[in-house]
């Protein structure tokens, strides 16, 4: 299972942007069900705050970064697949 984390915060535009495009990616992987997607505010997590808050929204891949501010729906194609 590959866990895709977008960090993100309430009232974020290029957080929705994000979010569309990975569930977007996603969804049209041949095997999406392999891939576990999952969202969190810097809100609600100091330390996620702390390290974050300057570059959201954020994509880890398996707990690597892999983006900020702008998602490369190709790039994560690529990493997911």
């Amino acid at each position: 299972m590959t866990r895709v984390t977008i960090i993100t915060k309430p009232d974020c535009h290029l957080c929705d942007v994000a979010r569309e495009i990975v569930e977007t990616v996603v969804a049209e992987l041949p095997e999406p069900e392999g891939i576990d997607v999952e969202e969190l505010s810097i809100l609600d997590d100091p330390a996620l705050h702390a390290q974050w808050w300057e570059k959201i929204p954020v994509v880890l891949v398996d707990g690597a970064f892999h983006a900020h501010w702008r998602v490369s729906p190709e790039r994560l194609r690529a990493v997911l697949t």
